[in-house]
């Protein structure tokens, strides 16, 4: 079946790994561990299933030379890298040249150097290693960070490996569960070729685009602990304060359980399954249009009349992404909630349990999940309150904290990026923090603003170079990225990065 794909550019790269991997007996499928990465694999999976070419699927939290190596003494001869992989060409192409395994990468991080790969396996685009079977939106112009994510890219090749019997376009919707995992939601929308993708999953029927409360939570949570917790655009008396999230729908003439009632002494439960939630409280899921216009009216005049500024208050209001074929009133309707649901579960080694929601199973992996959600999030919620007890240091251009063993290596750049912008934490700065790993290495991440981004940070690059100054390597994106250093090293990082981001801003 031959299709131009929902990205034009990437039509011609999709379709050389497509008849690479029909062509191969069986083939291993590596990829990462967050939602963008589970989200990638879960379609490469389901489009190789579907095409009927066997596949193992292996995740990694890091792509490193001895996880190459191991991926290598597996003895497949086909190996199929998504949301990671380019990166990590320099290691990955030594292998190709060797004849340990061929290589088809379904990724969107900028590629390694062409000077440091193997030259008789990549070829130059642009300045990037590249290859016959190499699929990255950045090789053909289109914005990795904010256009394409590695779900995308995975969704691109899917299309490619349609047959006969399915187009694959169902799995439109997790490229773009993947994509708002990734952040790359622009100003709250999808843009560049995500928005083809949006388009796909619409047309497939398994996918809405609307405009709505912008606020996380929305199939879940408990209407006032919808509002208390929407701290995005702090609302004095409604964010962080219960009682006062309840008073102001009270106010508005609400009713806030599912039996008419209005609310009483009973607490409602900070939110998760439906069915975990305390009593039947209602959720904004459950609302009539009516009803969200009510709500949405009174906290734009709310925020007016405490002095919220203009931008802010915009920002209440945003494009949603609806995953129709779910349940309504579960973490799964919802792109944002199933991108959370999905990072509760890989950063906590069960990679497996997060794939398998990916591809359909329910029940007993969809309650598991459930619950390594709620543990997620109490470990966000204590992280971030660590960050805020202990503070960050400023150094030049960068701020940065050392959580040492008290924040898992997982999730301390998810924290780093709740807290950026918080009380004490510059949001005109990147943040940089420090977790301990199990060997003798330190885990960093980072995270910047768009703002920042526009004026000409970029991560990767900061993340790459400071990194290998001290011994270590890193990369990913402009806004958001992470790198693995000698433990002991962390001063002499921060100075690398301080100057490489004063560069970028001079």
């Amino acid at each position: 079946m031959t299709t131009t794909g929902p990205v034009p550019a990437l039509a011609d790269r999709a379709a050389a790994c497509a008849d690479r991997l029909r062509a191969a007996d069986r083939v291993l499928l590596a990829s990462h561990i967050d939602a963008d990465g589970l989200t990638s694999a879960a379609i490469a999976t389901a489009a190789l299933s579907r095409a009927g070419i066997p596949v193992e699927t292996v995740f990694k939290k890091q792509l490193d030379a001895a996880e190459i190596e191991s991926i290598a003494a597996r003895e497949y001869d086909t190996v199929l890298f998504t949301d990671f992989g380019s990166g990590q060409l320099d290691v990955i192409s030594e292998h190709v040249a060797a004849g340990d395994f061929e290589a088809i990468i379904a990724d969107h991080h900028q590629p390694s150097d062409p000077d440091d790969c193997h030259p008789d396996a990549v070829v130059a685009t642009d300045g990037y290693a590249d290859f016959e079977t190499h699929l990255n939106p950045l090789l053909e112009g289109i914005n990795g960070a904010s256009e394409l994510s590695g779900a995308g890219a995975a969704y691109v090749l899917a299309r490619a490996l349609s047959t006969g019997e399915t187009d694959n376009r169902d799995l439109a919707a997790l490229a773009v569960v993947g994509a708002v995992g990734d952040m790359q939601a622009v100003g709250g929308e999808l843009v560049g070729a995500n928005a083809g993708l949006v388009e796909e999953g619409i047309a497939a029927d398994v996918l809405e685009e609307g405009t709505d409360l912008s606020l996380y939570g929305k199939q879940t949570r408990p209407l006032p602990k919808l509002l208390e917790y929407a701290t995005e655009v702090p609302i004095p008396g409604i964010s962080n304060d219960q009682a006062g999230a309840t008073r102001f729908l009270e106010g508005l003439g609400l009713d806030l359980k599912a039996d008419g009632g209005r609310s009483s002494d009973e607490r409602p439960a900070s939110g998760g399954a439906r069915s975990a939630s305390a009593g039947n409280w209602r959720t904004w899921a459950d609302l009539s249009d009516d009803e969200r216009q009510t709500v949405a009216s009174g906290l734009v005049q709310r925020a007016v009349e405490r002095g919220v500024p203009a931008d802010k208050i915009e920002t209440l209001i945003g494009t949603t992404y609806t995953l129709t074929a779910e349940p309504r009133g579960t973490e799964l309707r919802d792109a944002s909630e199933f991108s959370t649901l999905l990072n509760a579960t890989a950063r906590y080694e069960r990679a497996d349990v997060g794939l398998a929601v990916c591809l359909g199973e329910r029940d007993a992996p969809l309650e598991r999940a459930r619950t390594l959600l709620s543990n997620h999030r109490r470990n966000l919620s204590e992280g971030l309150t660590l960050v805020k007890e202990r503070g960050v240091t400023p150094a030049g251009t960068v701020q940065w904290f050392d959580a040492g063993d008290a924040i898992r290596e997982t999730i301390v750049g998810i924290v780093a990026g709740m807290a950026l912008g918080t009380d004490g934490v510059d949001s005109d700065k990147p943040i940089i923090a420090f977790a301990s790993t199990d060997e003798d290495e330190t885990k960093v991440s980072s995270r910047a603003t768009g703002p920042l981004v526009g004026r000409g940070v970029d991560l990767s690059v900061v993340m790459r170079d400071a990194a290998q100054s001290v011994g270590g390597d890193g990369g990913g994106h402009d806004i958001a990225a992470g790198a693995t250093i000698p433990a002991g090293e962390e001063s002499a990082f921060i100075e690398a990065a301080d100057e490489i981001i004063s560069d970028q801003l001079s």
